[in-house]
Formats: structure tokens, sequence, C-alpha cells
């Protein structure tokens, strides 16, 4: 008997949709649709940081991968065309840029690497999203700003298989930490339900991060983003999915597989917690250890801002490890607490 791929959260509640649950190895041999050269090269939106995962995703995958060298819009696609690219990649691009992009896209015969264009061009309109989700049967949330929110990746394949992964709480602009500290486990468990619910109903391919509102102990939908938002190694590193190479895999057509446990011990009863921080340059140097990965530009793209990501067993953990490593990179003691937004100094 077939069994649905499990995703490890809080209270061991795993968030799928469909029943046709065969996994593979993070190891095994790709699809043919990768394997066989369909995609002879792929052309990234953006630079730095935005184009970064998308990027290592495509290496990883063994696909050639060309950068976009400033270009935009259209100028982009004809970038794309003159190096002999059928894919375009739209990076870390709001939800408005990539509707352009998979226009553009479509017209010029690049397969796009991202949600069907209709499916888009709903998430650039709040109201349209909604109506959506409500057709979808989704509780409605409350739109204020000061209403709290929580945002949670959704993977999902061309089959009506639907996975969530592990939600995030942004805490600052430069802060921001998972799973949330707000949601209980019956909580995190019925979100995870709403969100596969809604990915199933849209026919959503490849990656989307769908956002609740959580008011007076009622959650309820608000929003969606497609691909990539620069904040997946939250979820990555608690479930040891690669969300930026699962996103290109699954728009290829290949089969969702299913997160391992971590190497920390993240399971039942022990979701861990990570830490996202946005970094300036410092004064010392990160020497790594357990928990600890810096996503940082190379050199010549002139970009000063990188991304701290800290995770242990727990919260305690999770903070000595940030502690340590703020300590390393601004080269003196960091004074931060559970909650700090700055990055440390």
């Amino acid at each position: 008997m077939k069994t649905s791929f499990h995703a490890i959260t809080a209270d061991d509640q795993g968030h799928v949709g469909g029943a046709d649950g065969e996994s593979r190895s993070l190891h095994g041999a790709y699809d043919d649709v990768l394997r066989q050269g369909r995609w002879r090269g792929v052309m990234l939106a953006g630079s730095g940081l935005a184009a970064l995962r998308a990027g290592q995703a495509c290496t990883e995958l063994e696909l050639a991968w060309h950068d976009s060298g400033g270009a935009m819009d259209e100028a982009l696609v004809e970038r794309a065309r003159r190096w002999g690219c059928d894919a375009l990649h739209p990076g870390e691009a709001t939800a408005e840029e990539q509707w352009h992009l998979a226009r553009c896209s479509s017209r010029s015969g690049l397969a796009f690497i991202g949600p069907r264009e209709s499916l888009i061009a709903a998430m650039c309109d709040d109201d349209a999203a909604r109506q959506l989700m409500r057709e979808a049967g989704l509780p409605l949330g409350e739109m204020s700003e000061q209403a709290l929110r929580v945002h949670l990746p959704v993977l999902a394949d061309n089959r009506g298989q639907a996975l969530a992964l592990v939600e995030h709480q942004l805490l600052g602009a430069a802060f921001a930490m998972a799973p949330s500290e707000r949601l209980t486990p019956e909580q995190r468990a019925y979100l995870g339900q709403l969100a596969v619910q809604g990915a199933r109903f849209l026919g959503l391919v490849g990656l989307a991060t769908l956002s609740f509102s959580l008011a007076e102990n009622r959650l309820g939908f608000v929003g969606m983003r497609p691909g990539l938002t620069g904040y997946e190694g939250l979820a990555e590193v608690l479930t040891g999915l690669d969300l930026a190479v699962e996103q290109i895999r699954l728009v290829a057509g290949e089969r969702l597989r299913r997160p391992r446990v971590g190497h920390m011990g993240h399971g039942p009863g022990r979701p861990g917690q990570a830490r996202w921080r946005l970094l300036m340059p410092g004064g010392g140097q990160l020497g790594g250890g357990p928990g600890v990965r810096l996503d940082r530009p190379t050199p010549e793209v002139g970009e000063a801002e990188m991304r701290l990501l800290i995770w242990g067993r727990d919260g305690t953990e999770a903070r000595r490890r940030e502690h340590r490593a703020l300590t390393e990179w601004y080269g003196c003691p960091a004074g931060i607490s559970g909650d700090d937004d700055g990055a440390g100094g």
C-alpha cells in the first residue's frame, strides 16, 4: 500500500494531498526531464543574493545556467535566446516581476520555472487570491498590519501531490524565525492542512509561500507569493529539503519527494528552531561549525548584504549558536535577545 509524503513539524503531523506518495532518494538518479537535456540552459533573472540559490540549484542538478548580465524583461529573454537557453528562472523576483517574465517567456517559447502565468497573475492581486482561496474553502484572515502573520512554503507536483513544510515569522526587517513560537502544535497541523488544500485547489506546480494571519486564535489566509522569497533556508535546515532544487524538479515534471528527518534530531516533539538574519560586513570572520550557514554573493557582484542561518535542536541551542556566530562575525561580543531584529554588534 502506498503511503503519503510526510512533512516534519512540531507535532509530527504530515500535510500532504494525494495518495501516490512514492519517495525518491536525495542522491538517486533524476528523471529523464533533466537527464536527457530537455533544458539545455537556464537563464537566471536578478543578481547577487536574489539569484544565488537558483544558480546553486541549477549546478546541483547539472543544468547549465547563465546570469542576467543586468538585463531585464524582454532584454533578458533576448539574452536567454542568444545563449541558447530554453528555460528562464525568475530567482527571487516579486510576483509582479514574475508575471511579466512568465508572459515574456511564453511569447518567446521559453519554459518558465514557476507557477503558470494565470496563477501568478492572481498572486499579484490580494483580492483575486483571497477569492480563489474562499472558493477552495479556506477561511480568510485579517488584512490588518497589526495582525500576526506566518508564512508557509508549499511544494506541489503535477500529479496533485502537495507538501506543506515549516512556517516562519518575520520579526523585523532583518530577522526571521521558524517555526513561529506563537502557534500551538494543533494550530500548526491545521495550518498545514489549509495550505495543502489551497495548493491542490489552485493546481500549483512548483513552489509558493502562503501567508496566514492569526487573530483571536483564528487562522486565515491573507496572500501568497510564487517561487523563491529568500527565506527558504529556514525550512531547508529543519527538513533537509533544498527548496530551490525541488522547485526546478517539480516544474520540470518530476514527482514530489519527502523530506528526511534533520541530522540535528528534529522529529516528533522536537521541531528544532532556525533563525535568519541579514548581515552587513563585519570586523571579524565567521568560523562556521554545527548549525551555521552563510549565504553570500560572489565578490564581483558588489553586494554587501549576506544571509546568516542558524539552527539547533531547540531555541536555547539556536540562540547560543547565533550568539557565537555574531560574536565571530563582528569581532566583539554580540548582545542579542530572543526576538531582536537587529544584526548584532
